[in-house]
């Protein structure tokens, strides 16, 4: 826990200076609020009896007066507007820290995570961590400031009072320390299941319209009914603890007051406190009691806060098991070798290696296609390449060099993916397409556009490439997008290139538009194919066939299908592709 609080208070450095300023100026609102007790008690007790001036007096300390209450609304206008500007942008640089991180995060981190949770931790849990820290500390300095100045000025006007205010404390902050523990559990569980939800709607929402062609909206209203149950659940213990928090701090104060109200009747009645006294008693038990409450409800705040900044160091704190070397070098020159040596690999938390012993040797600019039985490991052994997961054993040399021994963003600028799925981001044609080279010009976009075979198509949208395609390009077709995705990686122009089943979800006319953009593509570069219809790699210079033992067959399609081995027996079962 103290490695978290030091991690958290560090989040003020930027804002130093803001944060001193909020704290005098929280100092002063709550001098202030001390004092005027003590102006109206001088009133009441001396300057009404005074013989001569008295109205003059009175006038004066009511000016007096206007000019504190101006000064505590500036004090309180400060604290509320630019503190509350600091907490704001103590959340932007957090939210900014942890996207950053996710960023750096492996496929194998997201694997096992869910795209709403991720979310819920950069908004839900956030608003309250930045809650506490504008309004943490200067609840506190106010509510100490306020009790001990109190204490103070209540023990000067009777000590006999005060020891009567004392004795229901105890008893209120024995109640306050056991509800805490029950409150801090709930409200952690609270802030699982609102990332459940957020998961499931986020998951609901991405595949609608899955969800509307099986007409299946009743089970994922179920789907949706059982997180929103259980959340419905932690939120009824939460507010069963809060309600007896509350409840009880509301009784504990009320009976401070009754105590004090009681024994001051019983001092007057035997001379030993004046009704002037009692009524500046009565005006700082409040004052003395109010920031009491306002301290045990920063424990709320703080249970919301601590909580969500748990979550929120539980991500920062998880390390990316991809990440450079200290001594890691730019890939310059590359040619295009790709040397797969004794290469295994399993995911973490696989019982059974994907890849055993793979050694492949692919010579730049050469053309290899991959196939096999899905679940054979030809994406996985495609995904080493650009280190999207680490060889378990082995190595995977790019012109001799160790690629864990290159720079990620170097590697990964020298390899173009076209994948079967593919992801167009929200925007138009033209910011996607410019996603494969950041800074492009319009110009250097249409070309790569018309090399994808894709401008014709582009400039019978609306707005041409200022087209907006929607979520995912959901305005588009299958083909339109793979076009899309292949323009990005023509602006890109690697010297490397993986092709990912780019081809097997397109109807015959797309295939044959897409496999056209595909070949121009590749020319002059080592590409690799991963192919579904085995027909579309047939003039493939090299075949491998992969299986769970391993590459067993490598050869042209002529003399693999001469071997009658694996792939003959593929391809013949998957003719006409």
């Amino acid at each position: 826990m103290l490695k978290n609080l030091k991690k958290l208070l560090s989040y003020y450095k930027p804002y130093i200076g803001t944060f001193l300023l909020d704290m005098f100026f929280a100092v002063v609102a709550s001098a202030i609020a001390l004092v005027v007790p003590l102006i109206v008690r001088y009133i009441t007790s001396e300057v009404i009896y005074l013989e001569e001036g008295a109205k003059e007096r009175i006038i004066q300390l009511g000016i007096l007066l206007i000019i504190l209450v101006v000064i505590q609304f500036l004090s309180n206008f400060y604290i509320t507007n630019i503190g509350h500007v600091m907490g704001a942008k103590m959340e932007y640089n957090m939210r900014a820290e942890i996207f950053e991180h996710y960023q750096k995060l492996s496929f194998s981190f997201f694997d096992d995570q869910k795209v709403g949770q991720l979310m819920s931790r950069i908004t839900n849990d956030l608003f309250d961590i930045t809650e506490l820290l504008h309004h943490g500390p200067e609840n506190i300095v106010i509510s100490l400031i306020k009790i001990i100045g109190a204490f103070i000025i209540l023990f000067g006007i009777s000590k006999y009072l005060t020891a009567a205010s004392f004795v229901i404390l105890p008893f209120m902050f024995i109640y306050v320390f056991f509800l805490n523990k029950k409150m801090r559990k709930t409200f952690k569980e609270n802030r699982k299941k609102v990332a459940d939800i957020n998961s499931r709607t986020e998951d609901n929402l991405s595949g609608i319209r899955v969800v509307k062609s099986f007409a299946n909206e009743d089970i994922e209203m179920a789907k949706f009914k059982e997180g929103n149950d259980a959340f419905l659940k932690t939120k009824k213990n939460s507010y069963l603890y809060l309600g007896l928090f509350q409840s009880g701090m509301t009784a504990f104060i009320l009976l401070v007051n009754i105590v004090v109200i009681i024994t001051g009747a019983v001092l007057i009645s035997d001379g030993l406190v004046e009704i002037p006294d009692f009524i500046a008693f009565l005006l700082y038990i409040n004052t003395f009691t109010e920031p009491i409450r306002v301290i045990v409800d920063f424990t709320e705040q703080f249970q919301n806060g601590y909580t969500g900044f748990e979550r929120f160091t539980e991500i920062l704190n998880i390390e990316p098991d991809i990440k450079d070397r200290e001594d890691a070098v730019d890939l310059t020159d590359v040619k295009g070798d790709i040397l797969f040596d004794d290469v295994s690999f399993k995911y973490k938390d696989g019982a059974h290696r994907v890849l055993r012993h793979i050694d492949l040797d692919i010579e730049a600019g050469s053309y290899v296609a991959l196939v096999g039985s899905s679940g054979g490991g030809k994406t996985t052994l495609c995904s080493l390449i650009p280190r999207f997961y680490d060889v378990t054993n082995g190595s995977i040399k790019i012109d001799g060099t160790d690629i864990r021994d290159i720079k990620l963003k170097s590697l990964r600028d020298h390899i173009g993916i076209v994948q079967q799925d593919v992801y167009l981001f929200a925007g138009t044609v033209l910011e996607n397409i410019s996603y494969g080279k950041p800074g492009s010009t319009r110009e250097e976009i249409i070309e790569a556009a018309k090399l994808a075979n894709a401008h014709d198509f582009i400039m019978e949208l609306p707005n041409g490439y200022d087209t907006d395609i929607g979520q995912r390009g959901i305005k588009l077709s299958g083909g339109q997008k793979q076009r899309l995705s292949i323009a990005r990686v023509f602006l890109k122009n690697p010297p490397i290139l993986i092709f990912d089943e780019a081809t097997s979800a397109l109807d015959n006319e797309s295939e044959n538009i897409v496999k056209e953009s595909l070949e121009k593509l590749a020319k002059n570069r080592t590409t690799i194919v991963i192919a579904h219809r085995l027909s579309t790699v047939r003039n493939a210079e090299r075949i491998l066939v992969l299986t769970e033992n391993g590459i067993e067959e490598s050869g042209t399609h002529d003399e693999l299908m001469a071997k009658n081995g694996i792939y003959a027996g593929l391809y013949k079962w998957n003719a006409g592709g």
